[in-house]
């Protein structure tokens, strides 16, 4: 990611929705050095930010809804998460979670583009979002797997003004003249159970090395390292609750 700070239309947070906070805390502390605090209040519902040093990287949170999968979730800033949502219906997604008002932090909804990829939309008000952005162990890339990548293009484009390389082996998704993420036409070598989604990367300084600390820590690596042309060295883990990423070099992207 070219971003160093989250910008308006850019990806801002990322929250993991979990059934054992705990577990995860662990597994996520041994693999990126986090720091998990949980939210005292009992409105917070055992929402827990994790930091580096003392900069906010990401979230835990339990699954609040019953049929709620465990997966990360990626948010993206906007200036007004009402009209958001409306351009979100207005261009053929739909809105899963009306906005609504986090204590003095910001207004949060959660929405679908046509395909069915969930994402969040963030309105800053005390809280920003991520305090820290591309170094290791915290959000740096973002990546929607789609079966409709034209689809994605218009709706994406309409809702938050990205640019898009067009690339036809990878495009890449732009704000502010910054790339930030990329998308992947899924083809038939993904399960078709498999939906539309929105995956988030983490920085590390050694890919192989994540790859091995994530296995002995319970996970699984779903696509081993390796490095793609003109592209950092990637990998595709999966913690042991079930829930995606991706881990890049940090190092290929300085």
């Amino acid at each position: 990611m070219e971003l160093t700070a989250p910008v308006t239309a850019g990806p801002c947070w990322a929250e993991l929705g979990t059934g054992d906070l705990e577990s995860a805390g662990r597994f996520y502390t041994r693999l990126f050095g986090w720091r998990p605090e949980t939210d005292p209040r009992e409105e917070a519902g055992g929402y827990t930010v994790a930091y580096l040093g003392d900069a906010a990287a990401a979230a835990l949170t339990p699954l609040y809804q019953e049929a709620q999968p465990v997966a990360w979730n990626v948010s993206f800033a906007v200036a007004d998460a009402d009209s958001a949502a409306r351009a979100v219906t207005a261009a053929g997604g739909a809105v899963l979670l009306d906005p609504t008002d986090v204590f003095d932090a910001g207004r949060f909804a959660v929405a679908a583009d046509p395909s069915g990829a969930v994402f969040q939309l963030w309105q800053a008000r005390a809280f920003p979002g991520a305090g820290i952005l591309d170094v290791p162990g915290a959000l740096g890339w973002v990546e929607l797997l789609t079966r409709e990548p034209r689809q994605a293009v218009a709706f994406y484009t309409t809702v938050f003004g990205w640019s898009v390389d067009p690339s036809l082996r990878y495009p890449r998704w732009g704000v502010a003249g910054a790339d930030f993420g990329g998308m992947v036409t899924m083809d038939d070598m993904f399960p078709h159970e498999v939906p539309a989604h929105w995956l988030p990367y983490f920085a590390v300084d050694d890919v192989d090395d994540a790859g091995a600390v994530a296995t002995r820590a319970g996970g699984t690596m779903l696509m081993e390292p390796t490095s793609p042309p003109d592209g950092p060295r990637i990998a595709v883990l999966r913690d042991p609750q079930g829930a995606m990423f991706g881990v890049y070099r940090a190092a290929d992207r300085a």
